[in-house]
């Protein structure tokens, strides 16, 4: 994606229903979304710490009368974020707090449980259903990355599977791990990392340093695959290779030079 229809996307999407109106110009679903809980999450990162020193006024707003929502847009923060920092300040422990998001009627005030219902429909990235949809379009991707490696009769350990072998849990493991060095458009790769993520530059930039970079270090060079998109002219590390849903046109073969 070039640089100036990123920058319509990413300015543009401010609110949900920014999804829909862009939905209405034809873009994806799953890029929009994307683009959106990056840059919620982003934001969160640069406010928490601001919200957070004004946790105790914000509860007595919010006692007086303000409602979670209100707040929520009052602070620019996300509104399940600004409803668990009223309820911890209150007192509630997270534990209990996500048990009445899950289930407002467990609250005693119908008023607080609407509140807390409403919260969740605007809140699309920590939400329950938020959580669950980021949670299933990275399964989406990892799908499509082993459909079509499946399809080539090409040999792969999955994340899971490497860490079962290695018994070390926290240890940097791409998505999937060659059992053989194949050929990838000329190169000679090792690995590939599947990323629901769009691919701008702060978010590759991050997952170079955390992942990517190691991974070479580790096992040699490899792929990573934006499945909605990433965007153009990204400067890559040595050794890999930037890729979005389009190498699913493209093949491996095994790899037979030096």
């Amino acid at each position: 994606m070039d640089v100036n229809e990123y920058q319509k996307l990413y300015k543009g999407l401010q609110a949900p229903e920014d999804i829909d109106r862009f939905l209405a110009e034809g873009y994806d679903r799953n890029l929009l979304e994307t683009l959106y809980n990056q840059k919620v999450n982003r934001v969160v990162k640069k406010r928490y710490h601001i919200v957070k020193k004004n946790s105790a006024r914000i509860l007595r707003q919010w006692q007086k009368g303000t409602s979670i929502c209100q707040l929520a847009e009052n602070y620019e923060f996300p509104p399940i974020l600004m409803a668990m920092m009223i309820f911890e300040e209150d007192g509630c422990k997270r534990k209990n707090f996500w048990e009445y998001v899950r289930d407002p009627s467990l609250l005693d005030s119908e008023v607080t449980a609407e509140e807390l219902r409403e919260a969740s429909r605007r809140d699309l990235v920590y939400s329950i259903e938020g959580n669950e949809k980021s949670r299933l379009r990275g399964q989406w991707g990892e799908g499509l990355l082993w459909e079509w490696l499946d399809s080539q009769n090409v040999k792969y350990k999955t994340e899971a599977d490497e860490r079962q072998e290695d018994g070390q849990q926290g240890s940097k493991t791409p998505d999937c791990l060659l059992d053989q060095p194949m050929d990838f458009c000329g190169k000679k790769i090792f690995w590939i990392e599947s990323k629901a993520s769009f691919g701008d530059a702060p978010e590759f930039k991050f997952n170079s340093t955390k992942q990517l970079i190691p991974y070479t270090e580790l096992f040699g060079p490899g792929v990573v695959v934006y499945w909605t998109g990433h965007l153009d002219g990204l400067e890559c590390p040595p050794d890999v290779t930037l890729e979005d849903i389009g190498i699913l046109k493209k093949s491996l073969k095994p790899w037979n030079g030096e």
